[in-house]
């Protein structure tokens, strides 16, 4: 069929105006786009200021505190934190001329003259970055990086960085700019600003230091370590010479100052030639202190607290905590923690075990707790600690928890959806996964193909009896979600821990704490509440005026029913201890507890709770490695810690609802016992969820009490109608 011209044409007319449109909608979209930008960009640049200098300069040089309470209420002091990084702030008029010079002339060029970005640079590096050589940001912007140690390369920071550039010089004048810049960049061998610089390198105040020595300070920036003229002089005369060359061609430098500094022979601190003045730098260094574990665990603490809050950069926030003048109120029970501590730096209880390949001693971490996410005490390695804010494996290394994952992955959270209780029997036997017959028990066995209750289950820590109840009863989603949001384990993986294996064995693909898995069984002793693990009660200003950060109130959630933790709470009893230790004092009180191994026997774990404290211990090698014991290290170091713990507390028990009730169940057919029932145990259930009573049992003798040998042989197969 042929198409009339007309229509072509008509067509074709249609299809203009339609593109002519789009291209104005568009056209108007980047008009009204590019206008709200540039309404809220000069907005930004001309409204409040952005970064206040006096206020890192007030907070440059404040000591922070950390207290906490004795025994009788009372505050002590713990710690002082004053900074590990050599700063000293100097005024503008106290440095030398030479130094805003040298670096001027090595790093912004036309620093008096912009208004805090240097277009033509910027738009040069744009085009082609060798053109200056000096790269895009002015010393303004340095400054920026320098206060927020925000440095990322993306176009959002650096259009960020511009605003606040602008908005900063139209706030302060070029000498406050350089003297902050001038007191906060880093010039090596962990001095900030150019005071700790001069000290260091000249032991001179920099008020002192001629065209040369400045010269040589500026060379350090963007290669400190290169450029160190302590470990490098050779790197840092190149850079040098080129700096003093452009003071010269700028006009800071005549030419005989030019060639004075050329020819002056510099003396650093490392120097035969150097001689220190008489009444001069004799820097006498304090003798350093190591703070405790719980120390350190409350810097990081509040230092993740204040970013989260307030928004601060990493570095914001720890400079806030060394240099803020913070009163910091720590949670810790200095009794507890001067226990722990002197279990793990003697080692007391812990086998001889030494790596392999680097006969490196074993290691192990440790968390106590109360039950409202108080953290009483914590110890990052066994041995004596010798640095500050080293590796605290208690909080930071996370490793996989084995069987201790079970009651958290799977028991509580099958109680909890009313799938199994206390004496539900299941079949110990593996299932098929991938074609293959998965997992086996810690008797390296497939299972031995009998029904037993949950509780013995646990007690035995099968691992074939959990994989079933996830597989079949409660469901991989389920289980996974009660680990990230009930029990609030930080480092799941989405697709790799969504599986069977780490749900079920405790495989966990980035693994977890001690901190987090004492939080987790926190909510077996306390009537199911999970609540955020604290290590502080308030954080003030200098004066203790304004509170910054408080767990006054312990922020905490429901993770499983009053009930579920009541059921959980008994069966965790009814795991064997006595291979640990006498323990006179910690046995008095019940006990709640869980071991792990996880494959290989790399790692050992021991999560357990008294009425008065939970605890989770590891115990392995920070590289893994077979661990060649046969009883569990932790259980050992359980019962050392808390037997002295324990000692002179009064009697208390755990909670416990009104909604559970103890009752007599049959072994054989894990319902609740009838009178024909001869081989019985006791449980704790749900009042309103109870299971069914036993009309299966005649007055056999049931030997062990988990349906074995003879009798149950022959009532097998009518159990296994009954329980499905």
């Amino acid at each position: 069929m042929t198409v009339p011209k007309k229509s072509v044409k008509f067509n074709k007319k249609n299809a203009l105006t339609i593109f002519l449109g789009f291209l104005c909608v568009c056209g108007l979209t980047v008009v009204v786009v590019a206008s709200y930008i540039l309404f809220n960009a000069i907005s930004f640049v001309n409204g409040e200021l952005a970064i206040d200098l006096e206020e890192y300069k007030a907070k440059q040089n404040q000591t922070s505190f950390i207290y906490a309470y004795d025994k009788d209420g009372v505050v002590v002091e713990i710690a002082r934190l004053h900074g590990e990084e050599n700063r000293v702030w100097v005024d503008y008029d106290d440095i030398s001329p030479y130094m805003k010079a040298a670096f001027v002339a090595l790093e912004d060029t036309r620093f008096d003259e912009h208004h805090g970005v240097d277009w033509k640079r910027t738009i040069g590096v744009i085009v082609k970055p060798s053109n200056i050589g000096q790269g895009g940001s002015t010393i303004t912007q340095q400054l920026i990086k320098n206060l927020t140690n925000q440095s990322e390369v993306t176009i959002v920071r650096k259009f960020n960085e511009i605003l606040t550039a602008l908005n900063l010089e139209k706030n302060y004048d070029k000498n406050k700019i350089i003297e902050a810049y001038l007191n906060t960049l880093y010039l090596g061998s962990g001095c900030y600003g150019v005071e700790t610089a001069s000290e260091k390198y000249f032991g001179k105040n920099v008020s002192e230091l001629n065209a040369a020595e400045c010269a040589v300070i500026a060379s350090i920036t963007q290669k400190p370590t290169k450029n160190n003229p302590l470990l490098n002089p050779e790197n840092n005369r190149v850079r040098q010479l080129y700096c003093l060359e452009q003071m010269y061609k700028n006009g800071a430098l005549s030419k005989d100052e030019y060639d004075a500094a050329c020819n002056y022979e510099l003396i650093f601190t490392n120097s035969d030639k150097y001689v220190p003045d008489e009444d001069g730098k004799v820097v006498v260094e304090e003798e350093k202190v190591i703070n405790s574990f719980y120390v350190d665990y409350v810097i990081q603490s509040v230092r993740d607290d204040l970013m989260e809050e307030y928004g601060y950069s990493k570095q914001q926030a720890t400079d806030e905590i060394y240099y803020g003048g913070l009163k910091i109120y720590a949670a810790v029970d200095l009794e507890v923690q001067s226990i722990l501590e002197d279990v793990y730096v003697n080692r007391k209880s812990f086998p001889e075990l030494y790596s392999e390949d680097e006969n490196i001693p074993v290691q192990s971490a440790m968390t106590i707790m109360d039950y409202n996410g108080r953290v009483v005490a914590i110890v990052g390695q066994a041995g004596e600690k010798t640095e500050n804010r080293g590796l605290n494996r208690a909080a930071n290394s996370y490793r996989q928890p084995g069987s201790t994952i079970k009651p958290i992955a799977c028991y509580a959270p099958a109680i909890e959806l009313n799938l199994i209780n206390f004496s539900t029997k299941i079949k110990d036997y593996a299932i098929a996964v991938n074609g293959k017959l998965w997992p086996h028990n810690v008797d390296e066995t497939l299972g031995s193909n009998q029904n037993v209750t949950v509780q013995y289950a646990l007690q035995e820590s099968h691992n074939t009896v959990p994989a079933r109840i996830i597989n079949f009863d409660l469901g991989i989603d389920n289980s996974f979600t009660f680990l990230r949001d009930a029990f609030k384990l930080s480092r799941l993986d989405e697709k790799e821990d969504r599986q069977l294996a780490p749900l079920a064995t405790g495989a966990l693909y980035n693994g977890t704490t001690t901190v987090e898995m004492a939080a987790a069984y926190a909510t077996f002793g306390n009537g199911g509440m999970y609540y955020n693990p604290y290590s502080y009660y308030k954080v003030t200003n200098s004066t203790g005026e304004e509170i910054i950060l408080s767990n006054e109130q312990p922020k905490g959630h429901r993770a499983i029913s009053e009930e579920t933790s009541d059921i959980m709470c008994e069966l965790l009893q009814t795991v064997d201890t006595s291979y640990y230790g006498a323990g006179s004092n910690v046995r008095k009180f019940q006990i709640m507890a869980k071991t792990g191994t996880t494959t290989n026997n790399t790692n050992r774990w021991f999560c357990a709770g008294t009425p008065y404290y939970v605890t989770a211990i590891w115990f392995g090698f920070d590289i893994p490695e077979r661990l060649d014991v046969n009883v569990n290290p932790c259980g050992k170091i359980f019962i050392t810690v808390f037997d002295k713990v324990h000692k002179g507390l009064p009697d208390k028990e755990f909670p416990k609802s009104s909604g559970t009730i103890e009752k007599k169940y049959c072994t054989v057919t894990g319902l609740l016992a009838s009178s024909s029932c001869v081989s019985t145990g006791t449980g704790c259930y749900k009042i309103n969820s109870l299971p069914g009573t036993c009309t299966t049992c005649s007055s056999f003798y049931i030997p062990n009490g988990q349906g074995g040998d003879v009798v149950d042989n022959i009532i097998s197969g009518i159990v296994d109608n009954i329980i499905g």
